[in-house]
């Protein structure tokens, strides 16, 4: 973030690494939202990932208090605009449960996320990295993972991984395996 292209050409250089070393490879990156710098996007997009990965992390509601220097909204057009500029790249997002939010609010995000195309989700516990931190509000169990699951690949996500230990690149190898 500190770096005048939001770290975008860090992006680009990785990708074409890895392209010169094998151009079979399957890219995903994890981007932040560029503080809506779409030139910075564009970079990424025009390397060529196959997948674009950018987590909203939490439900709109806690925002101020979990992710004070992001804006939701931003972080649904960075998803959006991916797949404005490159129709062929998947996106993907997720999100930490435990927070504090509730059940509808989930799945209003769930329909946010599908509005703007987002075709893969990754649903995780949050765990406080430390006592500094947001605490954990509530841990969740692995049934009401399974629920989450079920009701987003029926809303249409291609993809889902949701379990209390999945994190944004859990079994990444396997997302476009499944899809």
């Amino acid at each position: 973030d500190d770096l005048p292209d939001g770290g975008s050409g860090h992006f680009v250089r990785v990708i074409e690494e890895i392209r010169k070393l094998d151009d079979k490879v399957i890219v995903e990156v994890l981007i932040p939202d560029f503080k809506g710098d779409l030139s910075a996007l564009t970079k990424v997009v025009e390397a060529g990932p196959e997948i674009i990965n950018h987590n909203v992390e939490t439900v709109p509601r806690l925002y101020s208090s979990v992710r004070p220097m992001a804006v939701y909204e931003r972080s649904l057009e960075v998803l959006k605009n991916v797949k404005l500029m490159d129709k062929k790249i998947y996106t993907k997002s997720g999100i930490m449960l435990g927070l504090g939010e509730k059940k509808e609010e989930v799945l209003s995000l769930f329909n946010d996320l599908r509005d703007v195309k987002c075709d893969f989700l990754t649903i995780g516990q949050y765990l406080a990295p430390s006592k500094k931190h947001y605490p954990v509000i509530e841990y969740i169990h692995p049934d009401v993972f399974e629920e989450y699951r079920k009701k987003a690949l029926e809303m249409g996500f291609a993809y889902v991984a949701s379990g209390p230990l999945v994190r944004s690149s859990y079994q990444a190898d396997k997302v476009l395996l499944q899809k």
